[in-house]
Order: structure tokens, then C-alpha cells, then sequence
């Protein structure tokens, strides 16, 4: 019996994954259940780890070299007192650690109503007065005795890290717009660029993502996450980085009360030349809307990531009102500028779309039913918990909906034919009259317990067969497996810009 009991554990301990390993470890406690988190454009992954009394955060990371920075940060800023997570172990090849867990309210989603309305609650607005004021603390406080050695790519904002972000835009913005431009005057105007940017010399931190997907709200106070990109740099960045986010949609005295909250703090760390600071501010303005948006092509038209292409217009919106601005040190930069805010297919709203987008995903119940991005494509959601799953099966757990062998147990066992045929026949009915009617978005959500086999397999046929029966524009989102494809309106291909 004894010899028994030290295979069966053996055994177990074998199958155990890296993550569940470092969590017994530290917490001496079983673990219970995982559940992975939703992650937006990075490939690191992230999974909330239970155990009969412990909670944590458990992180994967491909890149190695990315993992020991941020380990090596977030250590150095915890005994600093600055508000990031905790690092409480890791493995040591650094591919896997463990950090406290912070929730799930992101600064993002607190300030959701303000983001859309444009008027922010003062509640919303404390919570970004509180962030900015915690900001120079990082910035300064967080530089003070850090080895920047071990930042990666690099140790500093240089010269080098400018022509990163700008040939970023050229090449996965600028160029899939199809402006015609001469590239010798643009890299004339790059080189002045990095020149006005490098003036800023200071010996302090630069967040280089500081945003507000990257701050999070636990017990009414802003936490920093996600800053492995971080490294010696001037301050101005990050400050542009967050005032003039996207889709903050923050207004001119908005954003005025915060930089003077922001400087306030600053001024009680170091001496500031306040003049100087708005001059270089403008500029890294630019500059980071120049890289917001490389970072949008990239991520939406290389790797079909809607989120990112819905964001482009509010960019482009941030971007006009810039170029209002006095940029006659870069001539060429800002006539290409101007010609990319007017093309039409930057300025289309809305209810201009020619032809219905129907969104359809699938989804894990466990993290939350999709957010409907276009305020009114609200449709069906439907659950599949009650289907047979084929996840409960050793031979299935690693597969999804995708894969043949779940195709074949679904539809063997009959239950998802049936559930697919009603579904069918509701949803077409929606779809026939929302085309009569004009209407631009409808949803379509397919949820189970993890988002991995009966809700991927029903989005999967449902986007299909809308696309084949009325021909018009489906986005099928598998959002935890991380896929996005766009199926074509019947007659012609989709135009991703």
C-alpha cells in the first residue's frame, strides 16, 4: 500500500504544470482551480490561481529576458514601498513566477462611463488625480538605486530607441495606408525628431506603457502593472503616454488638471522647469501617437486583432487635434501627417458602414460575457454549460472546438446539433431584420466553462454559417483562445483599414 501511495504521488507530482508546482510551494496549500485571465496585446499569459486559502497570480512569460526585468523591478520598487505586485516566486529558468493578486478592476473599466460620455464623475476623476500623483513617485523615487542594467531591450531611452518607435509606425501604420511619400525627407524629419526628444536628460525611470489598462484599482487606490518595458528615460513620456491615451477621450481642461496635479508632485522630488517640461511634453505627445499607432497596425492589420483596429480612429481623432500644434521642425512629417488624418476610410462613423458586422464570440463564463465596443450591437448570448463536455475528458482537455477529434465527440453526441438549430433560427431572424432596418452591429456570444471546447465549436459554425447564408461581414472573436478572423462580405474582400 505504501509503495502505492508513493507512486500515485510521484505521478501526480509529474503531471503537475510549472505554475501549480510554484504555488504548492509557496503556499503548502493544493491548488484548487486555475482560471486564465484575459490579456490584451501581450503574449505573456496570466492565470488566477485558488487554493483552499490562498489566492494568487500565476504568470507565464516567453520571454526570459522580459520576465527577469520585471521581476528584478517590481522587487526593487516593493521595498520602496510603491504601489505594483508583489513578486512571491519563481522558477528558476524565470519563465514562471507567482505575484499577489490585485483584482480585476482595471483603471480602464472604472472610468468606463467618462470614457464614453466624455464627462467624468468626480469619483472618476479623484481615482486619475490619485494615479498622477502616484506616477513621479515611480518615475523618480523608483530610479533611485536601480541597476537599469538589467532593462530590456535596453538599459536607456536613447537614440536608437527612437527610430524603434518611428520606423514601427512607417512600417506597420504609414505604409498600410498606402500614402505615397518620399522616404528620404521622412528620415530627415525622424533624425530632427530623435534630436528635440533626446534633449530630455534625466536620470529617472520611464514607464514607456504607462496607460490605463496598465493600472489597476484594489481597496480605492491605483496600482502599476505591465512596466517590463520600462528603463531610464525622460519623464515626459510617460506623462503623454496616459494623457493622451487613445481612447481616454480626456478633455482639454481635463487633461490640463491633471498635468498640473502630476507636476505639483513632481515639484516636491525635484526641481522642474515647468516651461520647459510643457515644450518637451508636446512633442512626446507626438511621438507616442506615432507609436500608438504602429502598435494598433501591428496589432490589428498583422495580427487580426479587432480590439486594436477599433481603436485606430481615436488616434487618428487625438492626432488631428495635435497637428494643430507648432511642429515646423518636421515640415515632411507633419504634410504626411495631415494627408493620413483625411483619408476616408479614418473619418467614416459608424452608421456610415455599407453593409451589417455581426460580431460573434466565444467566451469563458468564468471571466465575463464581451463588452459590446460599439454601444449598440447587442444581440444574443447563449450558453452552452448544459451541452455534454467534452473538457471533463483526459484526451480532450489540451484541444479546443477547432481541433477534429471535439468535432467529432460534439457532433456524435447530438446535443450541439440541436442547440445550434435553435440558435440558427433565432439569430437569422435578427440578422434579416437588422439588415432591412440599416442597422450597422449585431453581437452573437457563445459561453461555457472555460471558452475552450463547446462555446469555440458553436461560434465557430454560427460565424460560418451567417457568413454563407446572408453575406455579410462576420469578426468571429475566440477571445480566450486569442483569435480573431474576419470572414469577407459575400462579392468582395474585407478592407481592414
Amino acid at each position: 500500500m505504501l509503495y502505492l501511495c508513493i507512486i500515485i504521488t510521484t505521478i501526480t507530482h509529474f503531471f503537475m504544470t510549472p505554475l501549480e508546482t510554484l504555488f504548492r510551494e509557496y503556499t503548502h496549500e493544493d491548488l484548487l482551480s486555475t482560471h486564465e485571465l484575459t490579456a490584451s496585446g501581450s503574449p505573456r499569459r496570466y492565470f488566477r490561481l485558488h487554493g483552499e486559502k490562498s489566492t494568487v497570480i500565476g504568470v507565464e512569460g516567453t520571454s526570459i529576458d522580459e520576465n527577469i526585468a520585471f521581476i528584478a523591478m517590481s522587487k526593487h520598487f516593493q521595498t520602496l514601498g510603491l504601489p505594483v505586485p508583489q513578486i512571491l516566486a519563481k522558477t528558476s529558468d524565470h519563465k514562471f513566477y507567482l505575484q499577489n493578486d490585485l483584482g480585476d478592476m482595471l483603471l480602464f473599466d472604472f472610468m468606463d462611463e467618462g470614457r464614453k460620455s466624455g464627462m467624468f464623475s468626480e469619483a472618476e476623476k479623484e481615482m486619475l488625480r490619485k494615479t498622477m500623483r502616484k506616477l513621479p513617485l515611480v518615475q523618480v523615487l523608483g530610479a533611485k538605486g536601480f541597476d537599469f542594467s538589467v532593462c530590456y531591450p535596453q538599459p536607456e531611452f536613447n537614440e536608437r530607441s527612437v527610430f524603434w518607435d518611428l520606423n514601427y509606425f512607417k512600417y506597420n501604420f504609414l505604409k498600410t495606408t498606402g500614402v505615397d511619400f518620399q522616404e528620404n525627407l521622412l528620415e530627415n524629419d525622424f533624425e530632427r525628431f530623435s534630436e528635440v526628444l533626446l534633449r530630455s536628460k534625466t536620470d529617472t525611470f520611464m514607464y514607456r506603457d504607462f496607460q490605463s489598462r496598465n493600472v489597476m484599482i484594489k481597496d480605492g487606490e491605483p496600482y502599476f502593472i505591465d512596466f517590463q518595458g520600462g528603463r531610464r528615460g525622460p519623464l515626459a513620456y510617460d506623462v503623454a503616454s496616459f494623457l493622451w491615451q487613445a481612447k481616454a477621450n480626456f478633455s482639454d481642461e481635463l487633461r490640463e488638471e491633471l498635468l498640473k496635479v502630476y507636476l505639483d508632485s513632481l515639484k516636491e522630488l525635484i526641481p522642474v522647469d515647468e516651461v520647459d517640461f510643457r515644450q518637451q511634453l508636446n512633442h512626446f505627445v507626438l511621438f507616442r501617437t506615432l507609436q500608438v499607432l504602429g502598435a494598433y497596425g501591428f496589432r490589428g492589420y498583422f495580427e487580426k486583432k479587432a480590439h486594436f483596429l477599433q481603436s485606430i480612429p481615436f488616434a487618428i481623432e487625438n492626432l488631428k487635434q495635435l497637428l494643430k500644434n507648432d511642429y515646423s521642425e518636421y515640415p515632411y512629417l507633419v504634410e504626411i501627417l495631415k494627408h493620413i488624418t483625411e483619408l476616408e476610410q479614418f473619418n467614416k462613423k459608424p452608421d456610415e458602414r455599407k453593409t451589417l458586422l455581426v460580431k460573434v464570440f466565444s467566451f469563458s463564463y468564468r471571466i465575463g460575457i464581451p463588452e459590446d465596443t460599439s454601444s449598440n450591437g447587442g444581440g444574443f448570448v447563449f450558453d452552452c454549460r448544459a451541452i455534454h463536455n467534452p473538457g471533463k475528458y483526459t484526451e480532450y482537455m489540451q484541444l479546443t472546438g477547432l481541433d477534429e477529434p471535439v468535432k467529432q465527440f460534439l457532433e456524435k453526441d447530438g446535443e450541439i446539433t440541436v442547440f445550434l438549430e435553435h440558435a440558427f433560427e433565432l439569430v437569422d431572424n435578427s440578422v434579416k431584420r437588422y439588415k432591412e432596418r440599416g442597422f450597422a452591429n449585431l453581437m452573437v456570444g457563445f459561453g461555457c466553462t472555460g471558452g475552450q471546447h463547446r462555446s469555440v465549436y458553436s461560434a465557430q459554425k454560427m460565424a460560418e454559417h451567417i457568413s454563407q447564408k446572408f453575406g455579410v461581414e462576420v469578426e468571429l472573436v475566440h477571445r480566450e483562445r486569442k483569435i480573431t478572423k474576419l470572414f469577407a462580405p459575400a462579392g468582395r474582400d474585407i478592407n481592414l483599414l
